[in-house]
């Protein structure tokens, strides 16, 4: 009886040992995600907060400003139709980068995703686009699609296929769609990089039993390939999307939102009414409607997508 009386406070005192120990590190633990915490509230929680109250006044960021209230809210939705315009805009550039740029970067990395010289070689020349900066992209391209002396349509009109030689970033028609194939052009490589990340992860020893049962290489695709993918693709999309309502740089340096708005997006609209119209206040209530439509998008496609892999 004793021996047993005397081995409980033992086992007692083991199991505490650990939660002590978990108890004292805590604080470490905290003290090395403050700063962490720190830059989040003041670059990032701190400026949220302060968008959200000049969003409730009109003001010009000179004089003083006058609290509206939902104002700004109410005459954004209901009385600015260069608001839905640009929200048009902004959705059918998404969707096309989107489509394109995902379907690109997964075919050019199921073809590259062995890791020969040639394809490493491959790889680096798509991947080099990443590496520019935006403006400087814009202004490649703007040279290209000059309608004078730009390299494409001088391409179209050496092989008598004038009728395709447009005024790209000239007209209404088409200057969202050329900019947005300027964007493909300048993400893709990226894209293909994380995908080529994502195949090389699947087991060969799945490709090799589908062999076995005889599958081609589409149903090696449709049934391996493709659902074991959907995870990296819903990351390509999420983030092709946020790059996609982001892409200030590369407008305004090749339209600045023209020919009458026809290529403007949000981060353009509210740079415009923030520094050429000074409604700051209305600004900010753009931005939050801005932010809540990107996040709408983004979990929209997160579902469709996770729909699928659970199927």
């Amino acid at each position: 009886m004793s021996a047993r009386t005397g081995s409980a406070p033992t086992i007692s005192g083991s199991g505490l040992a650990p939660r002590r120990k978990r108890k004292r590190d805590a604080g470490i633990y905290y003290a090395m995600g403050l700063p962490a915490a720190l830059i989040f509230a003041i670059f990032y929680f701190g400026p949220f907060i302060l968008n959200l109250r000049y969003s409730l006044v009109k003001w010009d960021g000179i004089t003083d400003s006058e609290f509206v209230g939902l104002g700004n809210f109410i005459k954004l939705v209901s009385d600015d139709d260069l608001f839905y315009k640009v929200l048009g805009n902004n959705l059918r550039f998404t969707f096309l980068v989107v489509i394109f740029q995902t379907l690109l970067s997964l075919v050019f990395a199921i073809f590259l995703v062995k890791n020969t010289k040639t394809n490493i070689a491959l790889r680096t020349l798509y991947f080099f686009p990443t590496i520019l900066s935006s403006v400087s992209v814009g202004i490649i391209w703007l040279f290209l699609y000059d309608p004078n002396f730009g390299a494409i349509n001088l391409f179209f009109n050496k092989f008598g296929l004038e009728s395709l030689a447009l005024n790209w970033l000239g007209s209404e028609g088409s200057a969202l769609n050329a900019i947005a194939f300027t964007q493909v052009w300048f993400h893709t490589g990226q894209m293909m990089v994380i995908y080529i990340a994502g195949l090389q992860q699947i087991p060969q020893e799945l490709y090799e039993a589908a062999e076995v049962d005889g599958a081609s290489k589409w149903q090696q695709f449709r049934f391996v390939t493709w659902p074991m993918a959907i995870p990296t693709t819903i990351v390509v999309m999420a983030y092709t999307t946020i790059q996609s309502f982001r892409a200030f740089d590369l407008i305004f340096t090749m339209t600045q939102g023209g020919p009458n708005n026809a290529s403007s997006i949000f981060a353009v609209l509210i740079y415009q009414t923030v520094f050429s119209e000074l409604r700051i206040g209305y600004a900010a209530a753009q931005s939050i409607f801005f932010v809540l439509v990107l996040v709408f998008v983004t979990v929209l496609q997160r579902r469709f997508l996770n729909t699928r892999y659970e199927k």
